[in-house]
């Protein structure tokens, strides 16, 4: 019997926003019980600077978690905390390996809850941590979008996490309309299959292009020297002062020390649903694609661990299940495969796929700017820092505005990597891998994305506008139109950017890396 596709809301995903919760993250613990908890993190800022964080957080009650009602409640609580636990790990010159367990017992009970790690993950700091200027308005509108709480107060860090955020829900409308091609193609619909690929890679292309926009509000220097170091996990973290990972003290006095990844744009579903939907498989770095599994069509690819599945554990679970459910029953690259006589499937399918690698490429393109470029900065810094006092001690040389992670990074000659995954080749590798399955209707080695034939192909797509359900859509699914020029009455400035990132690694040798 053949799985059922998945149902969005058993898994928590909103048919209009994504994996953005349906209705904006509440603002605040309402319960007066957790007022020091919201003391703290409307604080965070003026503590970081002042050098009094870790003071104030061991000075916190340990409050239960009882008294968290509704889901909302727990994301913010989970927020919170999460914030909060960084800050004192990393807002101090030397990273702190234990975390007082005033904030390690509820963070513990709210990441068990939502099935998340208790570390900064990409939900914690952007799915969960925005709200619209104008509750009416759109959010998939960055002049629509703030941030409730950021480490450093600063508009940069804000805007580093809504262009991500807006992200979120711009793509959203990729879900439904990718779930339709999936039934689509279950009853041998070519025409209704090659018109929601080609809606799909429109709005791959308008994500590209919002992608974009990170220059806007965000530099490359306050991003790499201030709000980076924050976003540090605690797996290969020794040169930044955690060799052994962070023990959340629990009251039991039998803690274990433990290592987790920071954030990470490669901890977004909506960027591995998009893989899984076009039948996109990534290898570990390095590995090479095996010839043999070409002949093996109709066949499940061997599992191989890899950074972007070991990501998956970083999502909130019923995130994560959905995709894992997904993965099972997605069956668009068979479809186009089995119908390689239909030139207009081919080619919206191909050009699905040069959307993504398209995406990819601009985003390798930035991780240059901002993680390579400046991480040759930090040592330019360092040595001319060196040469003024020849005498000094190494660490002494190094400005303490890098806090603990960049200025160990600094000392070291390279940046520390979370992951274990080399950056460069992570991600060409990435890139290179979304074009594997194309039909060869484009060709595979070219990554420039150059026009959509699906279209002169006399392909319509026959959406309509905002949330109005297709006519002939066999689900019902309320599908906004996916097409570029629905935003073209917004001005978005031609420059280059980057989302939400990680810890990345500048060497060909160790690991550490972020979007995929």
């Amino acid at each position: 019997m053949i799985p059922p596709l998945p149902n969005l809301e058993d898994y928590q995903i909103s048919p209009e926003n994504g994996f953005l919760p349906a209705e904006p993250p509440i603002e605040r613990l309402s319960d007066p019980y957790y007022e020091p908890w919201e003391v703290i993190v409307a604080n965070l800022q003026a503590l970081i600077l002042t050098k009094q964080i870790r003071r104030a957080v061991e000075a916190l009650p340990t409050l239960s978690t009882s008294r968290l009602q509704t889901t909302p409640e727990w994301r913010r609580a989970y927020m919170v905390l999460g914030f909060i636990s960084n800050s004192y790990i990393w807002g101090m010159e030397q990273a702190e390996e234990r975390v007082p367990q005033c904030i390690s017992i509820p963070f513990l009970a709210t990441s068990e809850y939502l099935e998340i790690p208790p570390v900064v993950t990409y939900a914690g700091v952007c799915l969960w941590n925005f709200r619209p200027v104008y509750p009416g308005g759109p959010i998939d509108l960055l002049e629509n979008l703030m941030t409730l709480t950021t480490f450093t107060g600063s508009l940069d860090e804000s805007w580093f996490y809504l262009v991500s955020v807006a992200i979120e829900a711009r793509g959203a409308p990729t879900i439904p309309v990718m779930m339709e091609a999936m039934l689509a193609a279950r009853n041998d619909d070519r025409l209704t299959v090659t018109e929601c690929l080609t809606i799909f890679a429109e709005r791959i292309m308008d994500l590209r292009s919002l992608l974009g926009r990170m220059y806007d509000n965000c530099s490359p220097q306050a991003f790499y020297f201030r709000i980076r170091p924050f976003l540090a996990g605690s797996k290969n973290m020794a040169s930044a002062g955690l060799p052994n990972g962070v023990i959340l003290e629990d009251g039991s006095g039998k803690e274990k020390y433990r290592q987790y990844s920071g954030g990470s744009n490669a901890q977004s579903s909506l960027i591995q649903f998009f893989d899984i939907a076009l039948g996109v498989e990534h290898r570990p770095t390095g590995v090479k694609k095996d010839p043999s599994d070409d002949k093996k069509a109709g066949t499940p690819p061997p599992s191989r661990h890899n950074f972007i599945e070991e990501m998956r554990s970083y999502m909130p679970g019923p995130h994560r299940r959905f995709l894992e459910h997904l993965n099972t029953v997605a069956n668009i690259k068979e479809y186009v495969q089995a119908n390689a006589d239909c030139e207009s499937l081919s080619f919206a399918y191909d050009e699905c796929l040069r959307a993504l690698s398209s995406f990819r490429d601009k985003h390798l393109q930035i991780v240059s700017r901002y993680v390579v470029i400046m991480a040759q900065e930090s040592k330019r810094r360092t040595a001319a820092a060196a040469a003024k006092s020849p005498d000094a001690i190494p660490e002494k040389v190094v400005s303490t505005n890098f806090l603990g992670l960049a200025k160990g990074e600094a000392i070291k000659g390279q940046l520390t990597g979370t992951g274990g995954t080399k950056l460069m080749p992570f991600l060409k590798q990435s890139r290179d891998e979304t074009m594997e399955p194309a039909t060869g209707a484009w060709s595979k080695t070219t990554s420039k994305f150059e026009s959509f034939h699906a279209r002169s192909a006399s392909v319509t797509p026959s959406s309509t506008p905002s949330s109005t359900p297709r006519s002939n859509s066999p689900m019902g699914f309320a599908a906004r139109s996916c097409k570029v020029n629905d935003f073209e009455d917004i001005p978005v400035p031609r420059v280059t950017g980057v989302g939400m990132a990680g810890n990345w690694e500048a060497g060909d040798d160790v690991g550490g890396i972020c979007h995929c």
